[in-house]
């Protein structure tokens, strides 16, 4: 894998893995290196790691050698960090393959692939994540682990499969069974790797076959194809590891030494290791943050987190939880269902209850979008005279959409603006759409990839939401309806400033956030052909109710899940999914759905995905980035775009 494509995999990682809420470091300390969340027991620099958790940020070039990207390596190593959790402990890494090439006189060259990313045995490679895989014909390897300096053997742990096939034409695409590809689940314990490898006669098979490769890899990423048995010795792969602070064997020996316990915070508990001895620390039930740093597990307020924690009476916040009570005049169970009024049923009908709720939305509606705007200090509250001068009198439209029209505006200060203006109100939907998109924006208004919300208008009976301007249009239009060659440096660039975007959205905000409508149309480009995601109107807290979720849906043909086609839940899942669209259309400059020479209609990602079943997707690259350069790169893209499309479980 290249750098590049790892910087891809790294943030899109953060979208199929998300971490927990957020992660705090040492004081002093740096909290992230580039996109990265750092938490301690990891850190960056003296002082700020525990012993054997120490990572490095340093800035490593792309493909291309014109960028420099922040790129977080475990310390005194080139081992690169993936994906870091302090919830579950893990950590993700890539790590080289091992190999053994061959000539017709025999073995020409090997790589055992043994790295010293463990030298302070805090880490363990994971057995419910990882597999040993051996690839080749007349392959045999085994993996070596647990060093014994006083053993019969070198080592404590060996295991191993072998791979046979007689020609290239007995391989079956995506099958690791032992015919060009054979795989071993490993156990629990393993602190290192090496591999050996055992030599068979390679006569006649050079050809398709010339060598042996044995590798760890994440069993969720990695899927065989017959490009493994000529790909390149540089590749690494992706790995889990587990990791605890391992100084003594237990939470109980832990304890004995409250000076080096490592679970400080006083609203944590301690969990022992389940692969290795240690023990690793969570906050308690009713509290996040982290669990080891002094007072870094804070109090939830599930008052404010009605999603996550109902209450459908009086809720009220106590220290590591919440009371939830009926209103006066109603009894029940609030934690669970609405409460029941005391009078009689017939009595409650009597109640002029639809007029009420519209004079109260008629009264609230501008009372919620003054507090929402108040709270933002980057947001303005324009009047109606202001809004007409900004974009003479709506005299310009540069957009419609299913919420209303989107007017060009000029500010005082010069700043080209767009306006949106909402339709009539009087669509329970469109109301909750055009608000939720001023909550939503409010929140992640600091995102340099997000759409920036400038201000509203709240002095008209159709509220007004002004945004900055994006001048060069939506990726979709860049893409299909611009007629010059786009550089592949230029696409994958896009391709992760939107992914850490939509990364962000689901893992780094206190409540989780989905985007449900994510599409090339939604993904805008600034004057420097930067990404900024937009259209946040169908957005949804991820704790919300999905079925409640389903009703807002307005995903687009070619970018909805077909599991939330299925059962009409909307998960994290569903973005990601929508995002491996987006990546295709990248690399293909095909529209999620467009037509054939036939003028039959296809579907980007079914096509695709049979492409690759097929070991043919090389025919669906875009011919302009389609370079003999490129293509172990786009490859490895795509293989990024099918983990997205992959059914999740």
């Amino acid at each position: 894998m290249t750098k590049a494509t790892l910087l891809l995999l790294a943030t899109l990682l953060t979208l199929v893995y998300p971490s927990a809420a957020i992660s705090t470091a040492l004081p002093g300390c740096p909290s992230s290196c580039g996109a990265f969340t750092i938490p301690y027991p990891f850190g960056i620099g003296t002082g700020c790691f525990r012993d054997g958790f120490e990572i490095t940020c340093e800035m490593s070039k792309t493909t291309t050698n014109k960028n420099y990207v922040p790129v977080p390596t475990l310390a005194g190593t080139t081992v690169q960090v993936l994906n870091l959790s302090l919830g579950v402990a893990e950590v993700m890494v890539q790590l080289p393959i091992g190999w053994q090439c061959y000539n017709q006189s025999g073995v020409e060259a090997y790589y055992t692939a043994e790295v010293d990313f463990n030298p302070k045995s805090v880490y363990r490679i994971s057995n419910t994540h990882n597999l040993f895989v051996v690839i080749g014909c007349n392959s045999l390897a085994y993996i070596e682990s647990q060093r014994d300096s006083n053993g019969l053997y070198s080592y404590d742990y060996y295991t191993g499969c072998v791979s046979y096939c007689n020609d290239s034409s007995s391989i079956t695409e995506g099958a690791c069974s032992g015919v060009g590809c054979c795989q071993v689940t490993i156990p629990s314990g393993l602190t290192d790797n090496s591999v050996i490898f055992d030599g068979y006669n390679h006569d006649g098979i050079l050809s398709f076959s010339p060598c042996s490769y044995a590798f760890l890899v994440d069993k969720d990423w990695f899927r065989f194809g017959k490009s493994n048995l000529t790909m390149s010795t540089n590749t690494s792969m992706p790995v889990w590891l587990n990791w605890a602070l391992r100084e003594k064997n237990n939470c109980i020996e832990a304890q004995k030494n409250r000076d080096l316990y490592g679970c400080r915070s006083r609203n944590s508990e301690c969990y022992n290791s389940v692969n290795g001895p240690g023990y690793i620390c969570n906050c308690s039930k009713g509290y996040q943050g982290n669990p080891y740093l002094v007072d870094g597990c804070k109090d939830i307020n599930e008052c404010e987190l009605p999603d996550e924690y109902p209450c459908h009476g009086i809720c009220h916040n106590k220290e590591g939880s919440y009371d939830c009570k009926c209103k006066s005049g109603k009894h029940g169970d609030p934690f669970n269902n609405s409460c029941i009024p005391n009078f009689p049923l017939r009595e409650r009908l009597a109640i002029g209850i639809s007029a009420s709720i519209a004079s109260l939305l008629v009264v609230t509606l501008p009372m919620i979008f003054q507090l929402v705007a108040g709270k933002v200090e980057t947001m303005k509250i324009f009047t109606e005279e202001e809004m007409e001068r900004i974009t003479n009198n709506f005299d310009t439209v540069i957009g419609r959409g299913g919420q209303g029209k989107v007017y060009k505006g000029v500010l005082e200060d010069d700043r080209e603006v767009a306006v949106k203006k909402c339709i009539v109100l009087d669509d329970e939907r469109l109301k909750e759409e055009f608000m939720n998109e001023m909550i939503i924006l409010s929140k992640i208004n600091y995102l340099k990839n997000v759409v920036q919300l400038l201000g509203c208008c709240l002095e008209v009976d159709v509220p007004m939401l002004v945004y900055e301007f994006i001048p060069n249009g939506t990726l979709n239009s860049f893409l299909h309806e611009n007629q010059l060659p786009i550089s592949l440096e230029t696409r994958l660039r896009i391709c992760t400033e939107s992914a850490t975007a939509l990364a962000h959205l689901h893992s780094q905000t206190v409540r989780p956030i989905l985007h449900g409508d994510v599409k090339s149309a939604n993904i805008l480009l600034d004057r420097n052909y930067m990404a900024k995601v937009s259209d946040f109107g169908t957005s949804k807290f991820l704790s919300m109710d999905v079925t409640q979720f389903a009703t807002y849906v307005q995903g687009t043909l070619g970018y909805l899940d077909p599991e939330f086609l299925q059962n009409s839940r909307l998960t994290d899942k569903s973005d990601v999914y929508s995002f491996g669209v987006v990546i295709l259309e990248l690399i293909t400059r095909k529209k999620a759905v467009y037509y054939d020479g036939n003028n039959e209609r296809i579907c980007l990602a079914q096509q695709f995905v049979s492409a690759m079943r097929q070991n043919n997707t090389i025919s669906m690259f875009d011919k302009d980035i389609a370079t003999e350069d490129n293509l172990e790169l786009l490859t490895e893209v795509s293989k990024l775009a099918e983990e997205c499309l992959r059914p999740s479980g």
